[in-house]
């Protein structure tokens, strides 16, 4: 498959598929299985696994491409394919003694048959991800794993999870390893409903292990290697995936509002709202100029990803933070200028207000990427 291949193929998914459907799935809180089974057949959860395994050996330029274009059609479809790129990501770069037992998952996710997900974070460590509560325990040839984790994307409707856990030995924070375990392990369930205000229909439900037995054939770090693994595999990736999943919505907003300033009158005037009020356009022109700014950091990013040098890891961080501050800032300027049918939701102007927020809290939050950021200017240790 072929860049412009699998971007047309996800155009084609968007418009058909996610977004007559986005605003119904999104008031029932409903997860789209038939956008995962699309998603699948035409080859795409395999996006960026190598040939050898049936993938599309694509890279993170097309990623996040089109990663945006699901988004603007629909947020949660997104979120749930970004989920699953990560997971993959981390299956494949999993150590070499796992390999033999690992081929078979990764060739059903190329044949575009298995879902995956990641398990990282706990209530007890909140947006510290990187840093579980829980603890794997040896079990003869493997472990056994106890742990309540939090906004799992995907919870039930995952073929298998990323989850991470300290080290049987780990003395810190940061001494955790991870394990796949797969949806019918023994003592894995979904240990809650979702209901939030965004991302409705990504199934971002807890999930609790209860004495799960996970062998060593499914450990995919040594002992206390997760941290690293997080750092380098996961965290490059879910930065740039969900700027481009805010990309997707400032670009919606955009449209939706542009729709709304030429369509809506004033019937007395004989005039649109766009050709009556030059504030209106003003505010529009800014949505503009900041989704194309988006665009551009995201650029600059896959850049670095690409060729990496001693700034891709500050852009990481960057670009996170930026664009969960550029999403909500667009996506609430649409509600201001779209009035009272953006609030009454006779717009999907709402529905992406909502989506943008979430943003703002999946880990590392702003906040946390901030501090990242100055202790990296100032040089000192981030952890």
């Amino acid at each position: 498959m072929t860049h412009d291949a699998a971007i047309l193929k996800a155009q084609e998914i968007a418009s058909r598929g996610l977004a007559p459907s986005a605003a119904q799935n999104d008031k029932a809180g409903r997860f789209s299985t038939e956008a995962v089974e699309s998603l699948g057949e035409s080859g795409l959860l395999g996006l960026m696994l190598p040939a050898d395994v049936g993938g599309a050996g694509l890279g993170p330029r097309t990623f996040a491409i089109l990663t945006a274009t699901l988004a603007e059609a629909d947020a949660s479809v997104a979120m749930v394919y970004l989920m699953h790129i990560l997971g993959t990501a981390v299956i494949s770069a999993a150590r070499l003694s796992a390999a033999q037992a690992l081929t078979p998952i990764l060739q059903e996710i190329g044949a575009g048959r298995h879902l995956s997900t990641l398990a990282f974070s706990e209530a007890g460590s909140r947006s510290h991800f990187w840093a579980p509560i829980s603890r794997a325990h040896r079990n003869g040839n493997g472990v056994r794993i106890s742990a309540k984790k939090s906004w799992v994307t995907s919870a039930g409707h995952a073929h298998s999870y990323v989850v991470s856990a300290l080290a049987p030995e780990g003395a810190g924070p940061a001494d955790s390893t991870l394990y796949l375990l797969t949806a019918e392990t023994s003592g894995l369930s979904v240990a809650g409903p979702w209901d939030g205000l965004g991302l409705r229909a990504n199934a971002s439900a807890p999930i609790a292990l209860d004495d799960c037995e996970v062998s060593s054939n499914f450990q995919l770090t040594d002992d206390g290697e997760g941290f690293p693994a997080m750092h380098n595999v996961v965290l490059p990736l879910f930065s740039l995936g969900t700027a481009a999943v805010a990309l997707g919505l400032c670009r919606a907003a955009v449209t939706g509002t542009t729709s709304h300033l030429k369509s809506a009158k004033f019937e007395h005037l004989g005039l649109s709202l766009g050709e009556s009020l030059p504030t209106l356009r003003a505010q529009l022109a800014a949505m503009q100029i900041d989704t194309d700014g988006l665009s551009a950091r995201i650029d600059d990013l896959v850049d670095h990803l690409e060729k990496p040098r001693e700034t891709t890891a500050l852009r990481v961080l960057e670009t996170k933070a930026a664009a969960g501050e550029v999403g909500i800032s667009v996506t609430s300027a649409a509600m201001r200028v779209c009035g009272g049918a953006a609030f009454s939701k006779h717009l999907n102007i709402e529905r992406l207000f909502r989506d943008a927020h979430a943003g703002a809290v999946m880990a590392p939050t702003g906040d946390v990427l901030r501090e990242f950021i100055g202790k990296s200017l100032l040089g000192i240790p981030l952890f």
